[in-house]
């Protein structure tokens, strides 16, 4: 199974650039339709990954996708699945 990945530990603390990658992934994800993008907020404290789930919580973001998963085994990775 493809799945897409998106560490955004790099860029942390860079505001733009965290919508802008996820923008970006989400997209390439349905061009190429891939069912399973997996995000690397990392585990810190836990900002950035409420940062992620706000974003992903987006109405206009919402509906391009079908579901999230938190890792049970890892809290500083989500999955979001995509259905084609």
């Amino acid at each position: 199974m493809a799945k897409l990945k998106l560490d955004l530990h790099p860029i942390f603390h860079r505001g733009r650039a965290i919508e802008a990658e996820l923008e970006r992934v989400i997209n390439e994800a349905e061009r190429k339709r891939i069912r399973t993008v997996e995000i690397i907020p990392g585990k810190g404290s836990g900002q950035l990954k409420k940062r992620v789930l706000r974003f992903l919580d987006r109405p206009d973001i919402k509906n391009r996708y079908h579901r999230v998963d938190k890792d049970a085994k890892n809290h500083g990775r989500l999955f979001v699945y995509f259905r084609f």
